[in-house]
């Protein structure tokens, strides 16, 4: 299990479990989309995804709602972190 990430501090996401971490900053669209939703359904489901993008995910919201995902964004000038988790 890695550390937490500290932006989890600033979400709703579980602290005490394991995460994963997927950087997508640097991959052009509609890869971030894409790995993102390849790689959740293959996560248990007490794992928290933490996404590094270049910017917020506005089409991936609508698709973790059709999911069932819990998510939140914090953004901090060019970093912007997409945390996604399953609410117990």
């Amino acid at each position: 299990m890695q550390p937490p990430d500290p932006i989890l501090r600033e979400t709703g996401a579980p602290t005490d479990g394991p995460v994963e971490t997927l950087d997508v900053a640097a991959a052009g669209p509609p890869a971030p989309l894409r790995r993102t939703l390849e790689l959740l359904p293959t996560l248990d489901d007490d794992v928290v995804l933490v996404q590094y993008n270049d910017r917020a995910p506005q089409h991936l919201y609508p698709k973790l709602d059709d999911r069932g995902y819990a998510y939140e964004t914090v953004e901090r000038g060019d970093s912007v972190v997409t945390v996604v988790w399953r609410e117990p």
